[in-house]
């Protein structure tokens, strides 16, 4: 088996292994610290309302900075967002250089990830912020998401892979935390 097979097979495992490891983590202290109660639907507490704002807030914050970051790279690159533009710059796609266009994916590809993670974990909070939960569980999960999300940010559109791996770690703990909040309250 060459080098490169092995190197492939372990990674694999790692993959694998991954996301069971983060519920795994995220069932643990949601057991071990928050003490998980029995579902009961009711309206949210104040406590609860003033977290889903900061976290709100903050997710905004987060994709204000992506979309500000993607039109400056258009600008520095002199690259367009659609074909009308590209027609009135007087320009073509075909013009554009190698760089912009990797800047720009980059930001394009950020930018997915980021909306692709909140739309869940804003579904799940939601939720869990309805089954009356521990004020700091929901706290805690939307701070280490929050933070995540921004750390993801800032390490994908400065090239700082390791740090970008941490963070998304970070959000995808504070997701399975979430839901394994909820799927653990209504036993």
């Amino acid at each position: 088996m060459t080098t490169d097979t092995a190197r492939k097979q372990r990674f694999t495992r790692i993959i694998l292994a991954y996301p069971f490891a983060l519920i795994l983590v995220g069932l643990a202290i949601n057991a071990a610290l928050f003490g998980v109660s029995p579902a009961e639907i009711s309206l949210p507490s104040k406590d609860i309302v003033v977290a889903l704002v900061v976290a709100a807030v903050l997710l905004v914050a987060n994709h204000t900075w992506l979309i500000t970051s993607t039109e400056l790279t258009r600008l520095r690159y002199g690259l367009h967002a659609t074909p009308e533009e590209w027609k009135a710059s007087g320009t073509s796609p075909d013009e554009a250089s190698a760089q912009g266009v990797r800047e720009l994916e980059r930001r394009h590809n950020a930018h997915r990830n980021a909306t692709e993670n909140t739309v869940y974990f804003a579904f799940a909070i939601l939720l869990m912020s309805v089954v009356t939960p521990t004020v700091i569980a929901l706290q805690v999960w939307i701070a280490v998401f929050a933070i995540g999300r921004l750390g993801h940010t800032y390490s994908y559109l400065h090239g700082k892979d390791g740090t970008r791996g941490l963070f998304m770690s970070m959000s995808l703990l504070a997701l399975y935390g979430s839901v394994s909040y909820l799927v653990i309250s209504l036993f």
